[in-house]
């Protein structure tokens, strides 16, 4: 099966410790978005756990306890993008970052590793020009150290929209013009340019529109084949395997004023006070009236090596 780390906060930059004890232990409980007083209990084991997914912008705090990870198959997006603390308050320098980004790269291999560019908004001062410039000077530095780039258009969630209120959709023009040159940049590099959530019309540009996190992605990670499930997408029109994600909404400090994951800052602060390194949970801890059940694990692998060329695929 595979364990995610990412949708719901950034676990490798604010919550290291406490994923470590949690492998360490052998088992993970996480609270259910919907229903509080449910708690499912995952087994950490590498017997069952074929991948951790991770998705981050900052995977330095994790980068001196990557053996503590070689028995698991893994697979790192890393978010890197042009933006300053006006829009991403605590989030480290994007040199710095993609300087983790090529040590990451050269501790697991170039096909573990993704690099993440978005959510792309336009303004006065992050204009076409700036975004296309940044994408150029990161893709080749990023050259050899990852065959896969993401990029997606802002979406004027809820939460994005009462937190972000200067925020603007870009334009159809908009996007037609830096999703083209920045799938040609991207592959002069030796990547592939992967949209997420952006429809099929940049296949003509040579993207793959097939997904971000896909099957295909984790059997490349892995190099092997996996008997996956049938799954229901988290989203209509998304192809990504998203299930057992450990993570919890209202705990990530990078405080990124699009982000679909906070409510506001306070909601934040409060939680992470409560974030105990020691607990089986990453905020607070079990409850009397908690109801804790086993999720279903088994090991997804077939035993059937990939080759060499359909790792490249």
């Amino acid at each position: 099966m595979i364990i995610n780390t990412g949708q719901r906060t950034d676990i490798p930059a604010f919550y290291t410790p406490w994923f470590l004890n949690r492998l360490r232990e052998g088992y993970v409980l996480v609270r259910s978005p919907y229903d509080p007083t449910l708690l499912t209990r995952y087994v950490l084991s590498p017997e069952v756990v074929d991948l951790i997914g991770f998705c981050t912008k900052n995977p330095a705090p994790m980068l001196p306890h990557l053996s503590c990870l070689s028995e698991y198959g893994q697979f790192w997006y890393v978010t890197i993008t042009p933006y300053g603390t006006d829009i991403e308050l605590h989030v480290p320098d994007y040199e710095k970052v993609t300087s983790d980004f090529q040590r990451l790269s050269d501790a697991l291999g170039p096909h573990r590793v993704g690099w993440r560019y978005d959510p792309i908004l336009v303004s006065r001062k992050y204009t076409l020009e700036r975004h296309l410039e940044t994408f150029e000077q990161l893709s080749r530095k990023l050259e050899g150290y990852t065959h896969t780039v993401v990029i997606s258009f802002i979406d004027l969630y809820v939460k994005t929209q009462r937190n972000f209120p200067q925020v603007r959709e870009v334009t159809a023009e908009e996007q037609h013009i830096l999703g083209k040159a920045m799938a040609e940049m991207a592959m002069s590099h030796g990547m592939t340019l992967r949209p997420c959530m952006e429809g099929t019309w940049l296949s003509a540009y040579g993207a793959d529109c097939s997904g971000c996190m896909t099957v295909a992605m984790y059997e490349s990670a892995l190099r092997e084949h996996l008997l996956v499930p049938r799954f229901t997408p988290a989203r209509k029109g998304c192809a990504c395997y998203l299930g057992a994600d450990i993570g919890a909404y209202n705990t990530c400090l990078h405080m990124c004023r699009y982000c679909y994951a906070n409510e506001d800052w306070a909601q934040v602060q409060k939680n992470h006070a409560m974030h105990d390194p020691h607990s089986p949970l990453l905020i607070g801890h079990v409850h009397s009236g908690d109801t804790i059940r086993d999720a279903h694990q088994t090991s997804w692998r077939d035993g059937q090596i990939m080759m060499e060329a359909m790792w490249l695929s």
